[in-house]
């Protein structure tokens, strides 16, 4: 996993059947999770992102960010099935292939704790899943996962085989079948609540060189300063843009037990957006041995992007956002 905070874009626009039913075998689309059946956990810094509009520096050298491809560097993403249904409590499973021998990949170095993450979201930004899934004797890997609406999702493998040099992200397409109905953005926002926690974003997403956003945890008016790791962090934070779904999957800055790092209230991150737009904030954090995630949308690049002036407010997000499954 890279140490720098780098953004993934994948341009997979899709048609969507308004007020219809999705069927399975249809195109990719918007999709809403009101919570449930999330065991939300935290992420790490995964992932590479492009932005269509305004190139970065890599792309414009020839780069190919990962999670826009379901193969790259010698691998490929296979999903077992591609289509699901809504609302129903399944197994998704899926292989890492190493296309010289046609082989599932059995040997995983561990990033963050874990051999494989995998992260999936709607194409509206209101559910978002990290899971961890299991892996068989033959590379196969599974995992239940409950998705609350028909629409189109995007599944992202984050894995580094045993042996490689670098973590990859490959990204596959997965359609949810149901009645779908397509959701806007939740309004801009620096504060939420979630599970009787209140969280506060300081600081601006910004392009180029970037700067820190600190996340603030307190529960019934005081600030929480005895946060628990989980994945060897106090917090983990992804982001993902609104439009085109860039991926941005970070660590925070610091190590519990390093002897400089507080276990909270505030938990800070290094970001760098690739471009100015949208984006859906969603920072997972441990306390009372149960892991919840806070979901927030923000504006990188000022505020023209703020929608005719949005208010600032909570938007409910651990309703809406999502969180982990295991």
């Amino acid at each position: 996993m890279n140490t720098g905070l780098k953004i993934t874009a994948f341009a997979a626009a899709v048609a969507a059947t308004f007020g219809t039913a999705y069927g399975v075998g249809t195109g990719v689309d918007p999709v809403t999770d009101r919570g449930g059946d999330s065991d939300r956990t935290s992420t790490a810094r995964h992932g590479e992102h492009e932005d269509t509009r305004e190139e970065t520096e890599k792309e414009k050298a020839g780069h190919t960010p990962g999670g826009l491809q379901i193969s790259d560097r010698g691998y490929t993403l296979k999903l077992a099935d591609a289509h699901i249904a809504a609302d129903r409590k399944q197994q998704l499973r899926f292989t890492v292939v190493e296309d010289a021998t046609g082989r599932n990949v059995t040997a995983y170095a561990k990033e963050h704790d874990k051999e494989l993450h995998l992260i999936v979201a709607s194409r509206d930004l209101t559910t978002y899943r990290h899971l961890h899934p299991t892996r068989a004797a033959d590379g196969t890997w599974s995992t239940d996962v409950r998705l609350p609406e028909a629409g189109g999702y995007r599944v992202f493998a984050d894995f580094r085989p045993e042996g490689a040099k670098e973590a990859q992200t490959l990204g596959a397409d997965l359609g949810v079948a149901g009645t779908y109905e397509p959701r806007t953005l939740p309004a801009h926002s620096t504060t939420t609540k979630v599970d009787g926690y209140d969280v506060t974003l300081k600081g601006d997403l910004k392009t180029g060189a970037g700067g820190d956003l600190t996340l603030s945890v307190a529960k019934n008016g005081r600030p929480v300063t005895d946060l628990q790791p989980y994945l060897g962090a106090y917090g983990h934070l992804v982001a993902l843009r609104s439009g085109d779904l860039a991926y941005l999957h970070v660590h925070p800055n610091g190590t519990p037990g390093d002897g400089k790092t507080e276990a909270g209230p505030g938990i800070s991150f290094g970001t760098a957006a690739p471009s100015k737009g949208a984006y859906r904030l969603f920072l997972d954090f441990k306390h009372g041995g149960e892991v919840r995630t806070a979901a927030f949308t923000v504006y990188a690049g000022g505020a023209e992007g703020k929608r005719d002036g949005a208010a600032e407010k909570g938007d409910g997000a651990a309703e809406e956002g999502g969180g982990h499954e295991h």
